[in-house]
This record gives C-alpha cells, sequence and structure tokens, in this order.
C-alpha cells in the first residue's frame, strides 16, 4: 500500500494534539508576523512592490514553513530508526508509503503556516501592488520550502533520539536570525548572511515583492541567490547519506 488515508488523518490529528508543533510551525510566525510588522507604524511604509508588512510577512511565512518541514521530516527519521520499519513490516503500508505520509503532513502544516501567516497579513494591512504578488510569494515559499525536509531528515537520521527534532527546528531559529530573515543586517554581518541556509530561500521568497533590492540600498543577484540555494541543497543531501551510512553502522 502505497498512502493510507487512515494514517495520514491520524497523522495529521496527533501533529495537531502536539502542543511543540503547534508553537513553533504555526503560533510563532504568526505571532512574530504581529510583533515585527502589523504592530510597527514602518509597516505601511512603502518596500517594494508593497509595503514593509507584507515584507515581515513574508518572511515570517518562509520561516515558518523551514521549521514546518524540518522538524517533522526529522520526526520521521527518528521514528523510523525507533523500530517503525518492524511495524509496517506486519501492515500493508510499505516504507515508501509511511515516507510519503510524513511528507504530505509536513508539506500539509507547511501550507497551514504560511495561510495563517499569510490571513494575518491581510487583515492587518499588509500589501502588495498586485493581487499574483501574493501567490507567486505563497508558491516560492511552499516550493522552496521542500529543501528543509532535507536537513530535517539528515537531523534525524544523524543524531540520536528526540532531541533531533528539537536541533532541526531550533538551528532554523538561528539561520534565520544570521540569515537576514528576522531584522534587517547590514555590512559584514550582511556579507556572512549571504552563505547562511536561510539566506538565498527567504530572499528568493520576496523576490515578487523586492525583486532582489534589500532594505538597506542593496541588491541581490538571481543567480546568487540561486546558488545559495543548490549549495544547501547538495549539503543537505550529504547530510542525509551520512545520516544513513551512520544509522546503519549503530543497527
Amino acid at each position: 500500500m502505497l498512502l493510507s488515508p487512515t494514517m495520514l488523518r491520524i497523522e495529521a490529528v496527533r501533529q495537531l494534539r502536539n502542543p511543540y508543533t503547534l508553537a513553533f510551525t504555526l503560533a510563532m510566525p504568526v505571532a512574530m508576523y504581529l510583533l515585527f510588522g502589523a504592530s510597527m507604524s514602518y509597516g505601511k511604509l512603502s518596500a517594494g512592490h508593497g509595503n514593509v508588512a507584507f515584507y515581515v510577512m513574508t518572511s515570517m511565512a518562509a520561516y515558518g514553513t523551514a521549521v514546518a518541514m524540518s522538524s517533522l521530516t526529522s520526526l520521521a527519521a527518528t521514528e523510523a530508526k525507533q523500530g517503525w520499519g518492524r511495524q509496517l513490516a506486519m501492515s500493508p503500508l510499505s516504507i515508501t508509503g509511511y515516507a510519503l505520509t510524513k511528507m504530505l503532513t509536513a508539506v500539509s502544516y507547511a501550507a497551514l503556516s504560511v495561510l495563517a501567516v499569510f490571513v494575518a497579513g491581510l487583515v492587518t494591512g499588509a500589501e502588495a501592488d498586485e493581487a499574483w504578488r501574493w501567490f507567486a510569494t505563497a508558491g516560492i515559499v511552499l516550493g522552496l520550502g521542500l529543501i528543509y525536509g532535507l536537513w530535517g531528515l539528515g537531523v534525524g537520521l544523524f543524531f540520536n533520539g528526540d532531541s533531533a527534532t528539537a536541533l532541526a527546528s531550533i538551528s532554523m531559529t538561528f539561520f534565520a536570525f544570521f540569515g537576514n530573515v528576522f531584522m534587517p543586517l547590514d555590512g559584514v554581518m550582511l556579507d556572512i548572511a549571504r552563505f547562511t541556509p536561510l539566506y538565498g530561500f527567504v530572499a528568493l521568497s520576496r523576490w515578487p515583492l523586492t525583486e532582489g533590492r534589500l532594505t538597506t540600498g542593496q541588491t541581490d543577484e538571481l543567480w546568487m541567490l540561486l546558488l545559495n540555494v543548490a549549495v544547501w541543497v547538495a549539503l543537505f543531501a550529504l547530510l542525509v547519506m551520512a545520516g544513513a551510512k551512520r544509522s546503519r553502522a549503530r543497527q
């Protein structure tokens, strides 16, 4: 069996009952948008093809997606190491079906996070010149956000225990602080940020609004952002392979 609707429903409900999931993938991005975007006087100022509130909204939606993908896929890897493979062998569901269920759950929560932040932005004054920029932004966030599933899977395979899930999501917060996500960086800090895992992803998510122009007056070239994403995808894939090798060695 490739996909079990029953397991998919159970998994989705289980995560809804998990206060950790609700706090970091849903509540925190919305709260941070309301704090740094909607509640600030500068939120109505112009930014690219919209306003600052839209800029902050996009950043928080991208952050929430990265956290959702990394934390939920790391949980899948941890569960697999704890014996779920033997349990699945006694059921009609295949390993591929189990992985697909986990991925669909992660994508669903990422989409829910984006929706929650966008709704908050819509009702609090986030604006873009044209409606298509809303849809383009959401599409880029969800499409590119899938790459952080590799990070979560790699962390879950490489490290032991439930700490892997916490590490996968907390590291996203660390990357966000140093990746020009939560606050505008300049000078040396901005130069360093351009090499961090979230920089290219979030800058591309903002592209429909800013077209690469930063609040500091500088401009990011599209090829540089795409290169950042490509390099980190390769590094995440290497981590997954190393984690899988280490996991088999422990067994």
